[in-house]
């Protein structure tokens, strides 16, 4: 039953406060309420009233009366702190997941003065001191994610309570835009990329009869393959053999050299490559299925292939379907494990 009401009541602010980068606070979707402070005061209040009825005191009646006369000035002050206020998302970040994702927002008065309000998302938020009437403020709120792909908040909370505590007012606001999330990097293996101008080449050689080969210990994250089981059998010692031949075109990250690996992992090993690529001004490119990426050394070019890694398999999200911790999550519940889309390998 609260399932239910719960999920008409957001159907209910949703069709009240529909998704947009703009959003200007009215009559229509601010909401007041008293605080528990505010609940108390009332009861007082009432208390006093009943008891200046009781022994016809005038001077309780009177103390009644400033009082409640104040609580109705707390109620119109408190709306007029966020009426007209006007919320312009500026930028939606990026950032790898786990991080918070910094949104850009500009908060502009209009005939009033804007004094103690906050911006939150989940349990992070941000306060603004005052906002002069007729000015903007610039505010960075974080946005917590855990998921690669699109990060589209359901809504943000604007709330004021001042200026007594007394009553609290308050909004959303519901973002169109999405912040790009990149895969968690992870510290990958050494794999070998069979990729040469953006298409596999043939002559990869297998490692069977291979006499050139350079021998390491084994490490995790090393590939079942490339382990000498044969010398493991011998003598116990786990060994990966790294063969010449099978170095592949040093300009390319492939997709495809994690062979039987998670795709989820591949992206984030794909993402520490890019990264480390990036930080030693490397020449290199990314091979994605269904996408190639033509070898380059910039800034630019980094933050490119971090944005194919981030969206690759991933749709942006639409209003019936808020992914506010990453569109990565939606797709986890919405799919089974064994489904892939027409873009995976």
């Amino acid at each position: 039953m609260s399932r239910l009401i719960r999920s008409r009541f957001q159907s209910w602010i949703n069709r009240r406060i529909p998704r947009s980068d703009v959003q200007v606070l009215t009559q229509r979707n601010l909401f007041i309420l008293p605080t528990a402070a505010g609940v108390m005061f009332g009861l007082l209040l009432l208390i006093m009233l009943l008891t200046g009825i009781n022994y016809q005191n005038s001077l309780i009646y009177l103390v009644t009366f400033l009082l409640g006369a104040v609580f109705v000035g707390a109620m119109h002050q408190t709306h007029r702190n966020l009426s007209g206020l006007e919320f312009t998302l500026v930028q939606a970040g990026e950032g790898f997941a786990g991080d918070n994702i910094v949104f850009r927002l500009r908060a502009a008065a209009g005939k009033d003065d804007a004094i103690a309000f906050t911006l939150s998302v989940d349990d992070l938020s941000v306060p603004v001191g005052h906002v002069p009437a007729g000015q903007s403020v610039d505010v960075a709120l974080p946005v917590p994610s855990a998921f690669r792909g699109y990060l589209q908040p359901d809504r943000i909370r604007i709330e004021t309570r001042f200026p007594f505590g007394l009553l609290k007012a308050w909004s959303w606001m519901r973002p169109v835009s999405a912040a790009v999330v990149f895969p968690r990097p992870i510290v990958a293996p050494d794999v070998v990329s069979a990729v040469e101008d953006g298409e596999q080449t043939s002559n990869s050689r297998s490692p069977e009869g291979n006499d050139h080969a350079e021998l390491r210990p084994w490490r995790e994250g090393d590939m079942s393959q490339r382990i000498m089981w044969k010398r493991f059998a011998r003598s116990g010692q786990m060994v990966v053999a790294d063969w010449e031949a099978d170095k592949g075109n040093p300009h390319w990250l492939d997709f495809n050299a994690f062979a039987g690996t998670d795709h989820e992992l591949r992206l984030s090993y794909l993402s520490w490559l890019v990264i480390e690529r990036g930080k030693s001004g490397a020449r290199f490119g990314l091979n994605l299925p269904g996408q190639v990426i033509e070898p380059e050394s910039s800034t630019t070019h980094t933050t490119r292939c971090l944005r194919a890694l981030a969206v690759w398999g991933e749709e942006k999200p639409r209003d019936a379907f808020a992914a506010p911790h990453g569109t990565r999550h939606y797709t986890t519940i919405k799919k089974s494990a064994g489904a892939a889309r027409g873009v995976h390998s």
